[in-house]
């Protein structure tokens, strides 16, 4: 039926398999991407949100690098927050609340209008292989569709088990069936398999919940966007709510523990440990007698709700009382329960930073086959699995994010590094560079990379360098401006900071704390000149000022680091012959393989003795 041999195959249409397969197909390569479902591709199986602590960094990252989520988040936007401004810039991250429907339907929309791309709808329950690669795929209707390279982005669908209270369910998402075949080749194949487990709230008719006993909470006043392009803005935005539980709820949840699949020993896979279920938050937190809830609307039209923070697996009608003693949802009509789900994944230290599967040629995962969760986490993977799939059939060089680079280059190094045993959830603490991965300058990080490529266009670019050039003249014109106490002194008072007794550069004033470039704006002269810029100008160069010697060292740290990353270890190493190695090192060290001394030395378990053994070795 379908004779074309496609130069990759994206199997699962989520965030990972939409991004694998817009970034091969804007590659140039032919691309195919296989869905169980075409009316699902993007679909938002868990919170109708983009972004957060960390996780919006990722998305800025994905926009920079020519990737679509930033914009579908943009165009499909009904909220925007950023998070954590009373901390420092490493720390800002910015957050959508989005309409489901619309985000589904944007992606679509995205993928149908790019050039070199097919779709088909069926599952995907075999790998062809061949000489230890892969070559194709089998569907379940028995349609084989040759490929140069494939990338499985499967989700939670490979096995997956919904469990509500006692009754347990065959599929991937509620009312969707689960994909099978893959799991049971692969290990066959001698991939090492396990099971993850995550789990979603229920959902609620709007119409019934009194928001007059919650507290209401609006988007920013001067809301920003994602995508470095010129995607709408909002000016309207809907609120969301918040709401705490009660002692009472937790008797009630209690109640129903005996027929909870958590604690009777139906579920023995871990779920994410930042993103518990109420059961097991009240179990894990019992000297807590509340815990908050966010109230979510599901877009502009629905009266859908997403009760944020009650997640369960509990049975349905523990969930229905329980709630019913919640402010304002006394009257609650619930349109589905909340429900666990098991699947299988892969553990991630069996993949190249490419990737690419080590045992399997052309053969790449991304998203939650990794054994990771978030929308954002898988979206940046399938990014970088498209892209090398792309490079790899074509002949040309692995592209890989180091770790300074970007958080999407913390998150694969951390994956095929240190492996995962629940659900890998990206933090800002988990960047050592994280001041240097602000969510700020994605854009002057990666657009650079993303043209060398051929994802960024010129126009992408050419608005990059703007940026750079503009801030770079603002913050000099900063450098140079001095400022009399008499013209200082009463902006430093409005503050409560400490007046001058003699004249000082703008800039040396503006690293004060409590100080922003705002106030100085105060200042007539000041304002004529920084007013010819825009905000996102404003903010580069108020950043680089402030924080100007933090950056620096931190710039330092890096490059002493990368001395260890041009440390190359042959791919060939045998650990096993130097005894001063522990044996630990030699069994984590052979079965990940680390491409660098660097590498090694993140490697849980390999200790900085191990890496001396190494360096002596080396001849470093």
């Amino acid at each position: 039926m379908i004779s074309e041999i496609y130069d990759v195959i994206v199997v699962g249409a989520g965030h990972a398999g939409c991004e694998a397969a817009a970034a091969a197909a804007n590659l140039g390569s032919k691309t195919l991407l296989v869905t169980m479902n075409m009316q699902t591709i993007g679909q938002m199986s868990c919170n109708p949100a983009m972004g957060g602590i960390a996780k919006g960094q990722i998305v800025r990252e994905i926009d920079a690098m020519g990737g679509y989520s930033g914009i579908v988040a943009d165009k499909s936007a009904i909220q925007f927050k950023m998070l954590n401004l009373s901390k420092g810039p490493a720390m800002w991250s910015p957050r959508t609340q989005n309409d489901r429907m619309l985000f589904a339907e944007e992606w679509r929309l995205a993928l149908e209008n790019t050039p070199n791309l097919d779709f088909f709808q069926d599952m995907v329950k075999q790998l062809i292989v061949e000489n230890n690669k892969v070559t194709g795929v089998v569907t379940s209707l028995g349609i084989e569709i040759k490929a140069k390279s494939v990338v499985l982005t499967n989700g939670t669908f490979l096995n997956g088990l919904i469990h509500v209270g006692d009754k347990q369910l065959g599929g991937g998402r509620m009312g969707e069936p689960r994909a099978f075949g893959i799991t049971e080749q692969l290990v066959t194949l001698g991939f090492e398999a396990g099971r993850m487990k995550t789990g979603t709230p229920p959902r609620v008719d709007g119409r019934s919940l009194d928001y007059s006993k919650m507290e209401e909470q609006k988007g920013d006043e001067n809301p920003q966007k994602f995508s470095y392009l010129d995607t709408p803005k909002l000016t309207k935005q809907l609120s969301c709510h918040i709401v705490y539980t009660n002692e009472t709820v937790h008797d009630i949840l209690r109640e129903g523990f005996d027929r909870s699949p958590m604690f009777n020993g139906t579920i023995q896979s871990l779920g994410p440990r930042y993103c518990p279920s109420i059961e097991d938050k009240i179990n894990r937190f019992a000297e807590r007698n509340r815990h908050q809830l966010f109230v979510e609307p599901e877009g502009w039209k629905t009266v859908e709700i997403y009760v944020n923070g009650f997640s369960s697996s509990l049975p349905e009608d523990v969930q229905i009382k329980a709630m019913k003693q919640i402010p304002g949802f006394e009257n609650v009509k619930v349109f589905r329960p909340g429900y666990a789900i098991e699947y299988d994944y892969f553990p991630p230290t069996q993949l190249k930073h490419t990737l690419e599967t080590k045992l399997i040629d052309n053969l790449y995962f991304a998203g939650q086959i990794n054994g990771t969760t978030g929308y954002e986490e898988a979206a940046g993977q399938g990014l970088i699995a498209g892209i090398n799939a792309h490079n790899k059939v074509h002949e040309k060089g692995d592209f890989i994010l180091n770790r300074d680079e970007a958080y999407i280059g913390v998150l694969i190094d951390d994956l095929i590094t240190k492996g995962t045993e629940e659900p890998y959830r990206m933090f800002t603490s988990r960047a050592e560079y994280r001041l240097l991965l602000r969510q700020d300058n994605a854009d002057i990080r990666l657009t650079e990379k993303a043209y060398h490529l051929g994802l960024a266009k010129e126009d992408r670019l050419k608005r990059m360098e703007v940026k750079v050039a503009e801030s770079q003249a603002l913050e000099e014109f900063l450098r140079e401006t001095s400022l009399k106490p008499g013209i200082i002194n009463p902006v430093l008072e409005s503050i409560e900071s400490n007046p001058v007794d003699q004249a000082y550069r703008a800039a040396q004033i503006l690293t004060r704390p409590h100080m922003t470039l705002g106030k100085l704006d105060e200042i007539d002269f000041i304002k004529e000149v920084s007013s010819q810029y825009n905000d996102e100008v404003r903010e580069q160069a108020e950043i680089n000022i402030k924080y100007k010697g933090y950056i620096e060292k931190e710039k330092e740290n890096v490059a002493k680091l990368n001395r260890l990353e041009n440390i190359k270890i042959p791919e060939d190493f045998d650990y096993t012959k130097l005894s001063s190695l522990s044996a630990e090192a030699k069994q984590k060290m052979s079965n990940v393989r680390p491409k660098t001394i660097a590498q090694a030395g993140r490697i849980s378990g390999v200790s900085p003795a191990d890496i001396n053994v190494l360096l002596v070795y080396l001849g470093r």
